[in-house]
């Protein structure tokens, strides 16, 4: 298999005022193609600043990070832009959405970087996406008339839309009811199953069940690294729930 992410003793330290801050103390773990990968940790384990350095907005101190098998080291700041563009999905927690704008319009976003895709491909990938995630009744709807679970699911398709190599979340479940949490990891389940490569930040337990390996942290450091023998379904978690009164 191919390794989509390879990290060696990857360092970063901050300096604040008279202080050096060591938030990544020499970690390394490969991620390949096809996984379904949660980092965990409490606040301050470091999975911010891993996320960060994952997803080249933040450069390690020492260390080396490639992704699909290009090391980012020393790349420029157009080339890093390139990278994100084009290799990597991003859902956060709060959707990021743009409010005055419709589902499709938000999911065509990161195309618009792309000068080899026209304006009807564009508009093409886009619905495509959107369809992908079940949000094919609402493409012209702004966030406003849309739920937390069906914003985020906005913000997944706009994260598939260049087809990365691999999906970064961050706490994508984080602001999400049970039920709806449910629902997007059965989402993140499928696109897994499709090939998509998953790396899932989380501080929920449960929601690490869902996934085939955790990586836990804690001071900047790996604790454990496990594969997860049991993975739950998460459509299958969702139809045991009890059913909702109406």
């Amino acid at each position: 298999m191919k390794n989509i992410i390879d990290i060696k003793d990857l360092k970063r330290h901050f300096v604040m005022g008279e202080e050096t801050v060591h938030a990544l103390k020499g970690i390394s773990y490969t991620i390949e193609e096809g996984e379904f990968v949660t980092i965990m940790g409490s606040s301050g384990s470091g999975k911010s600043t891993m996320l960060n350095i994952l997803g080249c907005l933040d450069q390690p101190s020492s260390g080396r990070y490639a992704i699909d098998g290009i090391a980012v080291k020393d790349l420029s700041r157009n080339a890093l832009a390139e990278i994100r563009n084009e290799k990597i999905g991003f859902i956060f927690q709060a959707y990021n959405l743009l409010p005055r704008t419709t589902a499709v319009e938000n999911a065509e976003l990161p195309l618009l970087y792309n000068s080899s895709v026209s304006s009807a491909e564009r508009r093409e990938r886009a619905i495509e996406a959107l369809t992908k995630v079940g949000l094919s009744e609402r493409l012209y709807h702004t966030p406003s008339q849309l739920s937390g679970g069906q914003q985020q699911r906005v913000a997944i398709a706009r994260a598939l839309v260049n087809d990365p190599v691999v999906i970064l979340a961050d706490e994508a479940t984080g602001n999400l009811d049970t039920r709806t949490s449910y629902e997007i990891m059965a989402l993140f389940q499928e696109l897994n199953a499709a090939g998509k490569t998953i790396v899932f930040v989380t501080h929920e337990p449960d929601i690490a069940m869902f996934s085939n390996r955790t990586i836990v942290l804690k001071d900047g450091t790996i604790i454990k690294d496990s594969v997860n023998d049991k993975v739950l379904s998460a459509s299958g978690a969702l139809a045991a729930m009890p059913k909702e009164e109406d």
